[in-house]
């Protein structure tokens, strides 16, 4: 089950979601990329879909083609999630 980025509400991953939905408890927008599997901080133009193109505010509705409702940090596995860790704490800086 997806949820909305903003307040956790859970959305359904098989009703398609249009640009102009918004989620029934924050009242935010859901067709955004903080709300699409593919996006991801860590890739390329934020997003795991090579050919999606470049969206300005990820918090805001968008008209990208390959939204996907979901999270896709949720469903890690234990070893993926410390894994993904590891990774992450050999680029953080040490003060």
């Amino acid at each position: 089950m997806a949820e909305c980025h903003f307040c956790g509400n859970a959305i359904d991953p098989l009703e398609k979601v249009s640009i102009r939905d918004t989620c029934v408890r924050c009242h935010r927008d859901l067709h955004t990329c903080r709300n699409c599997r593919f996006h991801d901080p860590s890739a390329h133009n934020q997003c795991r879909e090579p050919q999606a193109e470049q969206v300005g505010d990820r918090e805001k509705a968008n008209f990208c083609t390959y939204f996907s409702p979901g999270s896709p940090l949720k469903g890690l596995s234990r070893e993926a999630t410390a894994a993904r860790k590891k990774l992450e704490d050999l680029f953080r800086k040490v003060p």
